[in-house]
């Protein structure tokens, strides 16, 4: 816990930096506690039960359930079965009492059948070998198969079904170990278990290195890392992948010293998908955004802010996805490029109304409400309003920059008092900047301490806003 400072001991500088500080801490907070795994890249494990899965696709308009002409699917019978029980008959008749001759029975074609496992058991395969002399005296021994090399040991179907388990099945290799006595009586240490997975590594070690080799000479590949624990530390999962082939590998690092050691993107000359990762960035390959990660970040913007430019790219690329499916689906390779004009020609209205200062642009109730002045934390995101070429005047305009390492964007107000006081109070934050009286957009306040801050500092808020 932050020890509460003894606000008669600070001078009006440190109380400045404190508020500033505060207020950066508060953003923090408030932007963890606004995402989840539907308007971010968390992972939905860290939803909790307070919020249901929420699907980034969006209503279809269909009806739940099969759709008409679907043409669906239940059990079906078997040609041949492999066992039949015939079911017998009363001996005696229940109207008169007599016995009903074998003579007059006969089985009738319907018949109804019952698919299920047999007992489960393990089964023993003893090998031994020949031994003969010839007649010339020599004694010849034939040999044991290859991975036949110990007295007693498990066979491939176990080691399989072990691997399966733990590696696809994903369960921890206690319960995989429970699971083999479970359903085959088998007594498997976890030891045991660890072997046939290291066992199945160095089978597997060629395949691997074909993906590896296959991936970087394919033209789009989609890389992705999760963080995982291996033991007591953590551990990166990077993954490779297109729509045949997947590659999995495991570091210490998540950043470009990983991606170096797998060697797919050091030689990869395609089109890289991903989430924006820095490290992706210092490939000389061409790059594209995931729009899955798009989708969520608009999400956010939308409920953070209910810009509306937000909740109209999320339409867009919600239609162009459907289109492009209904292309593929009619055997077609591509849209037309009119249908690819349509959607460049939106996205980038779409980016010009956010690139638009709020007095310039109509916005929604909650921003209107805002400016009016809630207390609530809205920033609104806009992407490098301001270039280095603006107009200046002949006022000092000096810049308070209210930093945050969250997504959301860096608030910086603008103050005409030139004093001292405030230049050291701020000099340590980056971002200063000189603007026109014009320039100046009033952005929604943060919080009471920032109403406060610049009432105290007779500040004017602007709009200056960057990733």
């Amino acid at each position: 816990m932050t020890k509460m400072p003894d606000i008669e001991d600070l001078t009006h500088e440190q109380k400045d930096a404190l508020i500033i500080d505060l207020v950066r801490r508060l953003n923090e907070l408030e932007g963890k506690l606004e995402k989840d795994s539907h308007n971010s890249s968390k992972p939905p494990s860290s939803d909790g039960l307070k919020r249901k899965p929420k699907s980034l696709r969006g209503a279809s308009g269909a009806r739940p359930g099969a759709q008409l002409g679907h043409p669906g699917k239940t059990l079906k019978r078997v040609a041949q079965a492999d066992h039949v029980e015939i079911h017998r008959v009363a001996a005696v008749c229940d109207a008169c009492g007599h016995a009903i001759g074998r003579d007059r029975v006969s089985v009738l074609p319907e018949e109804r059948q019952v698919i299920d496992l047999p007992a489960i058991c393990f089964e023993v395969t003893a090998h031994r070998i020949e031994t003969a002399q010839c007649r010339c005296g020599k004694i010849h021994h034939a040999t044991f198969p290859r991975d036949v090399s110990q007295a007693v040991q498990y066979g491939c179907q176990i080691k399989a079904a072990a691997v399966y388990l733990t590696q696809y099945q994903q369960l921890p290799i206690d319960r995989a170990r429970q699971a083999l006595s479970d359903l085959f009586g088998l007594s498997v240490s976890a030891g045991t278990v660890q072997n046939c997975i290291d066992e199945a590594a160095r089978n597997l070690k060629p395949a691997v290195q074909q993906i590896n080799q296959a991936l970087q000479g394919a033209p789009v590949v989609h890389f992705d890392e999760t963080s995982m624990r291996v033991g007591r530390s953590t551990h990166w999962l990077h993954t490779a992948s297109t729509g045949t082939l997947s590659w999995y590998g495991s570091h210490t690092r998540r950043g470009q010293e990983a991606l170096d050691s797998f060697g797919i993107l050091p030689s990869f000359a395609g089109v890289a998908v991903h989430d924006g990762w820095v490290p992706y960035a210092n490939y000389e390959c061409e790059h594209a955004l995931c729009n899955a990660h798009h989708l969520r970040e608009l999400i956010f913007v939308w409920e953070s802010t209910q810009q509306r430019w937000a909740e109209r790219m999320i339409r867009l690329l919600r239609d162009a996805k459907i289109e492009v499916e209904r292309s593929i689906a009619d055997g077609k390779t591509a849209l037309s490029a009119a249908r690819k004009n349509h959607y460049r020609r939106r996205s980038r209205a779409l980016i010009a109304e956010g690139r638009t200062p709020t007095r310039n642009r109509r916005a929604s109730p909650r921003e209107q409400t805002c400016v009016a002045g809630s207390s609530k934390a809205l920033p609104i995101i806009y992407w490098d309003v301001w270039s280095a070429t603006r107009p200046r005047c002949g006022v000092s305009w000096r810049t308070i920059a209210c930093r945050s390492t969250t997504t959301r964007p860096n608030a910086i107000f603008a103050c005409r008092n030139s004093s001292k006081r405030y230049r050291d109070a701020f000099a340590p934050h980056s971002g200063f900047r000189r603007f026109a009286p014009s320039d100046r957009t009033w952005l929604p306040y943060a919080n009471n301490a920032v109403r406060l801050l610049m009432l105290s500092l007779g500040a004017s808020p602007v709009m200056c806003l960057r990733p």
